[in-house]
């Protein structure tokens, strides 16, 4: 074994590994005792488990695989750079916090309340979580394949970018600044208010009062299932394949659509002039064009 190399390790008490450099540790064990590697540098840590509080704190270029978190590991990475995270389970909630340049993939956070909060730089790919207000405040988000369960995801983010996921969250995407959200599944009343530049390519949505408060959406190629007054106070250029339940007082642009259940358009509230309503009948074979003076 070589010098640098712990294998087979169990530690308890405080700070146990306080300040370590340039360790490789395998299959060992962080019991009860908190703040085992805080402020340690390059570190790898393979098939290990934590299993009490503040595990990576003020940590930089760690390398995690095929490791665990269990319930007590709470507030697990925080204040860290260069964190690395692959092939894990995080029991443990309130995980990574105030961390730059993180990578995630294929990791699975089942207590997820209050992750993933005021981070920077972050890459995710196969995440599962459950849990509320994941990923509020972070900015620089890249992430493909994430299934979540859990209210207000991503409030006040900035810079994010969502593919091929899965988000069933009351009040997603609120209060953020360019957000795009690729070929993804979103269920949840809400969506997206006191937003701006908030983008759905490609993506199935069911939501009451959704996309409401927003300046600058975009939706190209959309569905939105049993969605209902929808786009209110919002400027807008949406497509949206398929017809909308009901549409309320947006703002402004353009709204394309095989159909309008309801449209709700009241002049003391908006200019309805500014609002442009196209309507596809017979299989796009006819076009309806609407100015909204409702």
């Amino acid at each position: 074994m070589e010098a640098n190399e712990i294998r087979g390790g169990y530690y308890e008490g405080e700070r146990s590994l306080f300040m370590s450099e340039g360790l490789k540790i395998y299959d060992s064990v962080f019991g009860e005792g908190e703040s085992p590697l805080k402020e340690s540098r390059d570190i790898e840590l393979y098939n290990s488990s934590f299993k009490w509080k503040y595990p990576l704190w003020y940590c930089k270029n760690v390398y995690v695989k095929d490791c665990a978190w269990f319930e007590m590991a709470r507030a697990g990475v925080w204040y860290s750079d260069n964190v690395t995270v692959i092939d894990c389970a995080i029991e443990a909630p309130k995980n990574f916090r105030r961390c730059k340049e993180l990578t995630l993939n294929n990791v699975s956070i089942p207590n997820a309340a209050e992750t993933l909060w005021q981070c920077q730089n972050v890459t995710a790919e196969n995440i599962t979580a459950k849990g509320d207000y994941f990923g509020m405040n972070c900015e620089n988000i890249k992430i493909d394949g994430l299934t979540l369960y859990g209210n207000y995801c991503f409030d006040g983010a900035k810079n994010v970018e969502v593919r091929n996921s899965r988000l069933l969250s009351k009040d997603a995407f609120w209060n953020c600044n360019d957000v795009t959200v690729y070929d993804s599944f979103i269920s949840g009343e809400y969506l997206g208010w006191n937003s701006k530049r908030l983008t759905f390519i490609n993506c199935t949505i069911e939501s009451l009062q959704g996309m409401c408060y927003i300046d600058e959406l975009i939706m190209k190629n959309c569905k939105l299932l049993n969605t209902t007054l929808a786009f209110e106070y919002s400027t807008v250029d949406v497509d949206i394949n398929g017809k909308v339940s009901s549409i309320k007082n947006p703002s402004g642009g353009i709204i394309r659509a095989d159909g309008v259940d309801e449209l709700i358009m009241q002049r003391d509230k908006v200019d309805v002039s500014k609002t442009k309503i196209i309507l596809r009948q017979d299989s796009g074979k006819k076009t309806c064009v609407c100015q909204c003076m409702l």
